[in-house]
């Protein structure tokens, strides 16, 4: 499958680089693009939902399976390593949220109330940190 008719049944995609794009997630209820897609010269086509969705849901959301975005392995020797996040992406997540997160405290503090759409926007909030961080770990403790 190309990466053109994936992105065809993805939401609101837009190309962030070559070859990278994001979406909006499939497999919960996305207002704002959190899925990022990235082509890689191998024909693989790699999918991570910074909500923390698992590839798998997100796939099924669409009506794809792994074999459809994987090309086939050639030979059994094939050592498949993830490749890392850009760093940027990570920290530009990391910046958005913890701005939500701020927001949401700040209008907590003077209400003293928050309303269920916003909490679940807060608890998207801190998965999408969680999951920056996670992807950051690697990071953090290179020398």
């Amino acid at each position: 499958m190309s990466l053109s008719t994936l992105l065809l049944r993805l939401d609101r995609h837009k190309e962030t680089g070559r070859g990278k794009y994001v979406a909006r997630c499939p497999a919960h209820g996305d207002r704002n693009p959190s899925l990022a897609i990235k082509e890689c010269s191998d024909g693989r086509v790699l999918i991570h939902c910074f909500a923390g969705c698992e590839t798998e849901d997100v796939l099924t959301a669409i009506g794809l399976t792994f074999a459809d975005i994987m090309p086939e392995r050639i030979g059994s020797g094939h050592n498949y390593n993830p490749p890392a996040f850009d760093a940027r992406q990570v920290l530009a997540t990391l910046d958005h949220e913890s701005l939500c997160v701020s927001v949401i405290g700040a209008d907590f503090l003077e209400h003293r109330e928050i309303d269920e759409p916003t909490w679940d926007r807060l608890a998207q909030a801190v998965a999408r940190i969680n999951t920056a961080r996670t992807i950051a770990a690697p990071l953090r403790h290179r020398k």
